[in-house]
C-alpha cells in the first residue's frame, strides 16, 4: 500500500533541509549565544526526550540534526531523522523542523518533509518556548491524543489527517512508513527517493558485519544473542 499523494492547495510549507553559510556567518551573536546555550540545556535531565539525539553540524551552527526512534502506537519502531533549521534572530522566531525520513504524518508536508509547528507554538514566545519543548512537542505528535486533536487547517498532508475516517488505513499506512525508515536505502542513506534535496544528514548509520557486532558487544559486556534459547 502506497500512501496517497499530498493534495494541492494554495498554501505550501516552504522549509528547506539546510541553512546557507552566509547565513550562519550573518547570525546575531545573541542568536550565537542562544543556540549554544539551548544544546548545553538538553543534557538536564527530561530536556532531550528519550527516544531522541540531537547533534549539531560541525560546520553550521543553525543546523542541528537529530535522529527519532518511535516507540509507540501506529509508527513504533519507526527511525526518523529530522533537521532543525535556525533563523539567523533566533529566539526571536523558532527554528524549522525537516523530516529527512519519509513519514506519513498529517503534520508533515510529503513535498518536502517540512513539520508544522503551529498546533502547539500559537504563537512563538521567545522568552517562554525553548528548543526541548519543540523536541517534546515532535515526540508528542506521533502519539494517538495529539493525532485526535489536530485540525484539517494545521495540517500539511490532509490525506494523512482523515485517518479518523478509518483508522486501520492510517495504521496500515503508519506502519508502512515504519517498515521503510527501517530499510537500507533509508537507514543508510543509499539512493532512498525521500532523501533527494534534503541534504546529509550528520548523524549516519551504517550496516556492521558480524565480527563487528561482537567486538560492540563486548566492549559493553552484552552477551552475543542466540534465537534458540529462552
Amino acid at each position: 500500500m502506497q500512501p496517497p499523494s499530498e493534495p494541492r492547495s494554495k498554501a505550501r510549507p516552504t522549509g528547506t533541509s539546510s541553512v546557507p553559510a552566509s547565513d550562519a556567518q550573518s547570525a546575531s551573536a545573541v542568536a550565537k549565544t542562544a543556540i549554544s546555550l539551548e544544546y548545553a540545556s538538553l543534557r538536564y535531565r527530561g530536556h532531550c526526550p528519550l527516544g531522541m539525539y540531537i547533534t549539531p553540524s560541525p560546520d553550521n551552527l543553525l543546523v542541528w540534526d537529530g535522529v527519532f526512534f518511535v516507540h509507540v502506537r501506529y509508527y513504533t519502531d519507526a527511525i526518523l531523522k529530522f533537521r532543525l533549521l535556525f533563523p539567523t534572530n533566533y529566539p526571536d522566531r523558532p527554528p524549522k523542523v525537516v523530516f529527512i525520513t519519509d513519514v506519513f504524518h498529517p503534520l508533515v508536508s510529503q513535498q518536502n518533509g517540512s513539520f508544522n509547528l503551529a498546533p502547539r507554538f500559537r504563537p512563538w514566545r521567545p522568552k517562554e518556548h525553548h528548543v526541548f519543548d519543540v523536541l517534546h512537542w515532535i515526540k508528542a505528535s506521533f502519539k494517538k491524543h495529539a493525532l485526535d486533536k489536530l485540525t484539517e487547517e494545521d495540517c500539511f498532508n490532509k490525506e494523512a489527517h482523515r485517518y479518523n475516517d478509518s483508522t486501520s488505513s492510517f495504521a496500515a499506512l503508519a506502519t508502512q512508513s515504519s517498515m521503510l525508515s527501517q530499510s537500507p536505502s533509508a537507514l543508510f542513506d543509499h539512493d532512498h527517493p525521500s532523501l533527494a534535496g534534503r541534504g546529509r544528514h550528520t548523524m549516519t548509520f551504517r550496516d556492521l558485519k558480524p565480527e563487528e557486532v561482537s567486538t560492540l558487544q563486548s566492549r559493553v559486556g552484552l552477551r552475543p544473542w542466540n534465537e534458540d534459547s529462552s
